[in-house]
């Protein structure tokens, strides 16, 4: 592997980041951790640092202790569920591309990694609407001055080992697993998989930007 990584993950006391958080403190490759929540995210451990800040628009109190680190995973997030596309935008959009600034000119060597998800529309002209805002926030991160910039839009993901943070509905369908990969390998994987191929990707790269759940496997299963 190249030189340990020291990531910032932010969404740790959600499903998506707790998982990916998990599997970075078990990896040997991954020296430090910081997390930045608006709450507790109710894990030690040695290689991990917590900052509770509330304000992701205003960072300028907690700048400083973003600096120095080579990776950024980017799970933070919210259901599009209710609201309106004004709103919904600064959440995801604006809140995402402020944060992404600031690390892009302190760390300017940093791989970033952001979770949309799967339906996801480039294109940013579609008639979903939180498709195309994670579309505009996918295509405007890759313009910012990281070393690298990736895409992850994973699908139905089963949680990793001692996680808290499951979404209810996941307790109830999870049995269903095996048999739904069978059938639909593209729309069903792990976060185990989510967090070992960012892990990679910080580490060793990637020639593609965007990753489905396909390239998240291949990435999980890559070794250096």
């Amino acid at each position: 592997m190249c030189a340990q990584i020291r990531t910032i993950i932010t969404g740790s006391t959600g499903m998506v980041g707790e998982g990916v958080l998990l599997e970075c403190l078990d990896h040997p490759d991954v020296g430090s951790v910081l997390v930045i929540n608006r709450r507790p995210c109710g894990i030690t451990h040695p290689k991990l640092r917590e900052i509770v800040h509330r304000d992701f628009f205003d960072l300028c109190h907690v700048e400083s202790a973003l600096a120095g680190y080579n990776a950024c995973f980017f799970c933070a997030g919210v259901s599009s569920l209710g609201m309106k596309e004004q709103e919904y935008k600064k959440i995801t959009y604006d809140l995402t591309m402020n944060f992404a600034g600031t690390l892009s000119r302190l760390n300017p060597d940093m791989t970033f990694c952001y979770v949309s998800g799967a339906g996801t529309d480039s294109t940013e002209n579609g008639k979903i609407m939180w498709a195309r805002v994670k579309g505009k926030t996918e295509n405007d991160l890759m313009k910012l001055s990281f070393r690298n910039v990736f895409a992850f839009r994973p699908a139905f993901m089963i949680p990793v080992k001692g996680q808290k943070n499951v979404l209810s509905f996941y307790r109830y369908i999870m049995w269903l697993y095996p048999v739904m990969h069978g059938i639909f390998p593209g729309y069903f994987g792990t976060l185990h998989d989510v967090g070992l191929a960012m892990i990679n990707c910080a580490a060793l790269g990637f020639d593609r930007k965007i990753l489905g759940v396909k390239e998240i496997v291949m990435m999980a299963r890559k070794n250096p």
